[in-house]
């Protein structure tokens, strides 16, 4: 079975959302100024056409949180990035050429986590602060928790143990890391589409 797509539009101050390419397509078709694109979830698409159907935001997440993400899209290396659910970044790093995307995605989610943990003390960001959501199941389910085999490198087993340590005070205070798909992920850096 397809998984579904919605479609959000933008033509002449009109916006709507259709789960029909063909619909859209006909809606958008010969129309000077028109924007579309097309999302995993009707709320996903929804919260792009209320933050103005800018084509610079790349996704759009619907849940308040603070997300993370590593790439190597730009050709530069690895770079990280942690994110609000609208894509404005607290933080966007080159890494250069010497790490993995899988280090950068550790290293993005040791960032976040030291964001809510000291956003957690701020009540106008408590909500915010409380999750964290990444794409790569590797670090969210198995690295951050200290779970690495020792071939991969003493600094990314290093770095595990300082992951780890921080997720434990973080989910101690109340905190949960979600694994989401790259596609709903606002901090992405990389190719989901």
């Amino acid at each position: 079975m397809a998984k579904r797509k919605y479609y959000a539009y933008l033509v002449d101050g009109k916006q709507g959302i259709t789960d029909n390419w063909p619909e859209c397509q006909e809606i958008v078709a010969g129309k000077n100024g028109a924007k579309f694109k097309g999302f995993e979830t009707e709320e996903a698409a929804e919260a792009w056409l209320n933050a103005g159907a800018d084509y610079k935001i790349k996704n759009i997440a619907v849940e308040d949180g603070i997300y993370f993400d590593a790439g190597t899209g730009s050709g530069e290396g690895v770079e990280i990035q942690v994110a609000d659910k609208n894509g404005k970044s607290f933080l966007r790093e080159n890494l250069g050429h010497g790490v993995t995307n899988n280090y950068g995605e550790l290293l993005a989610c040791k960032k976040a986590l030291e964001l809510a943990l000291k956003e957690m003390k701020d009540p106008s960001t408590r909500l915010r602060a409380g999750k964290i959501f990444g794409d790569s199941k590797l670090v969210v389910e198995y690295w951050s928790k200290g779970h690495v085999k020792y071939e991969i490198g003493e600094e990314t087993v290093n770095l595990s143990v300082e992951v780890k340590k921080l997720r434990k005070e973080f989910e101690s205070r109340g905190g949960k890391i979600t694994l989401i798909s790259g596609g709903n992920n606002p901090a992405d850096l990389g190719f989901h589409k």
